[in-house]
């Protein structure tokens, strides 16, 4: 019977990409037992995938070093008496609490000079592993060996909370349902304009369809400007959900558009219809992995640029990509068919 503590990323996007990984350690390993250490704000992503056992938040702020919580949750994970940990994050500081908590198999990247806090530190690829959910799932495997057809995510849905969430905040789901999920964390270039997610939503609502914007308390002000600008032919959800809550409002979207955001990655891990709008990251690296979505980019010059701004001040690679280029990509069938 083997215990395995994954240490998780800490954006919401990564957290889901994990996922693979998890489903091949199962398979290698019968009667698993896997636990996954994780920000607070990630955990109710890993509470919807069936391979986890249980959840440790680590008390940390973002970037903070904090020596002497590491060292106290490293003594309570050593009572857990794990037999390995998978250390996804590729800081210095993510491999503390595994080395403090004394578990005998430590497995991670070489990376910030972690090689002594690692006893199984692996070279990455880059050109082999190209997709960070590759990367994750290969350290599954042992050194050297083959890389499997990834297992796509797949989180579990609350229906009953679901219920009781449609009713707190009067949503019609009668009609088919378009949901829009207009922010991103990293940065304003990954974000397409706020105008045009209005003038899709005037376009869906003409057609008949219900329109929610969903998001976090970060994405309140983008999505008041959208729900001004669309005059009515949306509901603004931003920042009046929690991220348990989204994931199942976002089971009952018959399409949804997103950008590069932990949003998407939840909706593409709900099977849901998606077009996926990237600009300044790169599908190369962290696509949607799902068959039912769609990636809609331009592939300008100077895109992919993975910047927070624009570096050249005009943010075409969004710009560029109207809201008639954007409806042209919907597959009206798809939307009628759920």
């Amino acid at each position: 019977m083997r215990k395995i503590l994954i240490v998780a990323p800490a954006w919401v996007g990564d957290a889901v990409l994990a996922q693979p990984l998890f489903k091949r350690l199962h398979e290698l390993h019968s009667g698993l037992t896997l636990d996954v250490l994780a920000p607070a704000w990630t955990l109710p992503v890993f509470a919807r995938m069936p391979e986890v056992a249980a959840t440790v938040a680590a008390p940390f702020r973002h970037g903070e070093l904090a020596l002497g919580k590491r060292r106290a949750l490293g003594r309570e994970l050593a009572a857990r008496r794990y037999d390995q940990a998978i250390v996804l994050p590729n800081s210095f500081k993510s491999a503390l609490a595994p080395w403090f908590a004394d578990i005998p198999l430590r497995t991670g990247y070489v990376g910030e000079l972690r090689q002594w806090l690692l006893n199984d530190a692996r070279r990455l690829d880059e050109e082999a592993l190209p997709q960070m959910a590759e990367r994750f799932a290969a350290l599954a495997e042992a050194p050297g060996a083959p890389l499997r057809p990834l297992a796509p995510p797949r989180l579990a849905v609350n229906e009953v909370q679901r219920g009781v969430l449609l009713s707190r905040l009067c949503l019609d789901a009668s009609r088919p349902i378009v949901i829009f999920c207009p922010g991103a964390e990293y940065g304003p270039a990954k974000r397409w304009p706020a105008k045009y997610f209005a003038e899709l939503a005037r376009k869906f609502s003409a057609q008949g369809h219900a329109v929610w914007l969903i998001g976090s308390k970060n994405d309140e002000d983008v999505g008041a400007e959208i729900e001004l600008a669309a005059v009515g032919a949306c509901v603004n959800l931003c920042g009046r959900t929690t991220l348990d809550e989204a994931i199942d409002l976002l089971s009952c979207a018959a399409l949804v558009i997103s950008n590069d955001s932990g949003l998407m990655h939840v909706a593409a891990a709900l099977g849901k219809p998606l077009l996926a709008l990237y600009g300044s990251s790169s599908p190369a690296f962290t696509p949607p992995l799902s068959d039912a979505a769609r990636i809609v980019r331009l592939d300008l010059p100077c895109s992919p640029c993975f910047q927070r701004v624009c570096p050249l001040g005009h943010f075409n690679c969004m710009r560029q990509m109207t809201p008639e280029h954007v409806w042209r990509q919907t597959d009206f069938a798809k939307i009628h068919a759920s």
